[in-house]
């Protein structure tokens, strides 16, 4: 029995790690001393980056939300973490609390979200699924005005994609 079980939960954890993606978000306005003040001026953005962010913003403008304004910062912020999750070899929201509590401080942010994904070989497919999905949808929907977008590549050609929202 025990065998069995071990067998599932393994075959669960494959199956999760090989194709995922999660959303998490923060209201949270605590001290943020720890966190870096300095804005990030500039991000170069991709074309996969702009076409993931072209999706997101024409399904928003079609179901009556206003369009997301991209920010450097955030993007900036999306990409350490892409680079995190790389380095780690993880798919999770790892200080999501300090980057959140920085974009508030350094962008005077009301409000912070953040979806991530892992696996997806295009836009497309990566914002189908955070659609399908409650809580990754209730962030594209969300009460935001601007956002932040990093996909970054791993050696082994698999991409994170960290997008960000705010209301600021």
């Amino acid at each position: 029995m025990k065998a069995k079980l071990l067998r599932v939960l393994l075959l669960v954890a494959i199956v999760f790690t090989m194709n995922s993606c999660s959303s998490d978000s923060s209201e949270i306005a605590t001290d943020t001393s720890s966190a870096s003040t300095q804005k990030a001026m500039t991000y170069t953005y991709n074309p996969t980056e702009i076409e993931t962010m072209a999706i997101i913003n024409a399904y928003r403008v079609s179901i009556g939300l206003n369009a997301l304004k991209e920010i450097n910062h955030i993007s900036y912020k999306s990409e350490e973490h892409d680079h995190y999750m790389i380095t780690n070899n993880v798919v999770n929201h790892d200080d999501f609390v300090s980057r959140s509590e920085n974009i508030m401080k350094v962008l005077g942010a009301k409000n912070v979200g953040e979806n991530i994904a892992y696996n997806y070989n295009s836009p497309q497919a990566a914002v189908d699924a955070w659609l399908k999905s409650p809580s990754h949808k209730a962030n594209i929907e969300g009460n935001f005005t601007h956002f932040g977008l990093a996909i970054r590549i791993s050696a082994e050609g698999k991409k994170y994609y960290t997008n960000i929202f705010a209301k600021i």
